[in-house]
């Protein structure tokens, strides 16, 4: 045993002199230049070429690395018997990614690559202002060399969109308004931000399926039209006006378009907005992927610039009256005028971000000056209409879980010819249902009671306008000679009728 330890000391201290001389033949310089030469020999023969993408460029994060990290997560030609779990912050959902010095195989348009995720211990470093995770990460990427072209072009640009889709669908919606005043939050943002939490879809949503379809069509070939746009010459922007009596689910349709898109809201306020500088500055603040809402914009602020100076809207008034005082700005009156929304949504302005959509909403569309309602500025209206037969099955559906065929045919046969003479609004019939909902049976025909009363004074109005109508005569007018005047009267009584 002596003996071995004695041989083996011999052999390291020729093995430590042999490595002496190689270093005092081969200078540094030499050696590394022979290795590099030996690097370029082995990539020239192989046939394969590879790209590393590190977590940090420098003192700034990779998008990249992030980009190709989240797009791997998403793989399901998973290789590696090891993933690390993450949910990030503001995510409704856990991904998966490949643990330390792993690797993954991808397919992209019939083409194989390989990733793999290095992992290495960082080197002790100086002083720095930002000081460097201990280890260094970074991504591998190998491929066949006749394949480098179509990777880089378009592989490369496919991940990056692929992440975006991955973390916007993930990342929770998110509910902004303006800060009041125009003042900035702590990062200098005029929008204030809380998670978006609605849960209204378009399956929830009391309407009338086949104008729900159309709806939905047009949503989704706008949210997939890029090309289309961009060769069409047109801004990538599309603006929507509901209007309707109160409480016809306004903004449950625009909740359920912002959970079928995917997109953030951003709730204007416009009384908080002064001048038009300041609605151009908080339109540059908001993010793509992005439905900007202008709620009762018929009531809101008070726009005259189109008006002349005889008519029947004047300063300081809104479309139906005076404004409130705390509708008209700091000093009396809100100086925003109708050529600054205009061009909001669809001047020059609208065009600073793309994938947006407008959504103003109204109880009374005759108010809106027409050249908002033109198309480019609202190019789809959609008239939220009372409860139809459909839109209660609907309502059936989510607040009794009852499907088509559970209630008795003779009795959906009287809501159906009912539903439309009460002119009752979905939110109307949806609290009767839920303040019923321990007892179904109970609520149907408590609803069906409810029909009944509404209709039964529906037609009892109506009868009363006539006869008020046919009551009216000329002489009332002031004379029955005057032909005009007659017609005038007549007019009023048919605006009454209606």
């Amino acid at each position: 045993m002596r003996e071995f330890w004695t041989s083996l000391a011999s052999l390291m201290g020729v093995w430590a002199f042999c490595q002496s001389i190689l270093h005092t033949v081969f200078p540094p310089e030499l050696r590394f230049a022979s290795i590099k030469l030996f690097q370029r020999i082995f990539h020239w023969a192989s046939s394969y070429c590879y790209y590393d993408i590190t977590e940090i460029d420098g003192v700034n994060t990779n998008e990249l690395y992030n980009a190709v990290q989240l797009y791997l997560s998403s793989s399901a030609s998973i290789t590696g018997n090891r993933l690390s779990l993450t949910r990030g912050l503001n995510s409704s959902a856990i991904t998966f990614g490949l643990s330390n010095n792993d690797r993954l195989i991808d397919t992209y348009n019939g083409i194989e690559v390989i990733w793999e995720h290095v992992v290495t211990q960082r080197q002790s470093q100086t002083f720095s202002w930002r000081p460097l995770p201990e280890e260094k990460r970074g991504f591998t990427l190998r491929i066949h060399k006749k394949n480098k072209k179509i990777i880089l072009d378009s592989y490369l640009g496919f991940i990056m969109e692929r992440a975006n889709e991955i973390r916007r669908s993930n990342q929770d919606r998110l509910l902004y308004t303006n800060s009041r005043g125009g003042s900035l939050d702590a990062r200098g943002h005029p929008w204030e931000s809380v998670p978006f939490k609605h849960p209204s879809t378009f399956d929830t949503l009391a309407m009338d399926p086949c104008k729900k379809y159309r709806i939905m069509s047009d949503l989704k070939d706008f949210a997939d039209g890029e090309a289309f746009y961009k060769r069409t010459g047109r801004a990538w922007k599309r603006g929507y006006l509901l209007y309707g009596p109160p409480g016809t689910g306004k903004s449950s349709m625009i909740a359920a378009m912002a959970n079928y898109l995917g997109y953030d809201i951003y709730d204007l306020e416009l009384t908080e907005v002064h001048t038009n500088s300041e609605l151009r500055k908080l339109l540059m603040k908001t993010s793509s992927k992005s439905i900007i809402v202008i709620e009762d914009i018929d009531c809101s602020i008070n726009l005259t610039n189109r008006k002349k100076s005889n008519g029947n809207v004047v300063p300081g008034r809104g479309l139906d009256g005076p404004l409130p005082e705390e509708m008209r700005g700091e000093e009396g009156a809100n100086t925003i005028t109708l050529s600054g929304l205009l061009n909001f949504t669809d001047g020059l302005w609208s065009c600073c971000g793309s994938e947006r959509i407008f959504v103003f909403t109204t109880n009374h569309v005759e108010k809106l000056d027409p050249a908002l309602l033109r198309s480019g500025r609202m190019d789809m209206h959609i008239f939220m209409s009372y409860c139809s037969f459909d839109s209660l099955k609907i309502l059936f559906k989510n607040y009794l879980e009852y499907e088509e065929g559970d209630v008795d045919e003779d009795l959906m046969k009287e809501l159906r010819e009912i539903i439309d003479k009460a002119e009752m609004t979905p939110a109307d019939i949806s609290e009767l249902l839920i303040k019923n909902r321990r007892d179904k049976e109970k609520a149907v025909w408590e609803l069906l009671e409810t029909l009944r009363f509404k209709s039964e004074k529906k037609e009892k109005g109506n009868v009363i306008q006539e006869k008020r109508a046919l009551e009216t005569s000329p002489k009332e007018c002031g004379g029955g000679g005057d032909h005009q005047l007659v017609k005038q009267c007549q007019e009023i009584s048919v605006e009454n009728m209606i």
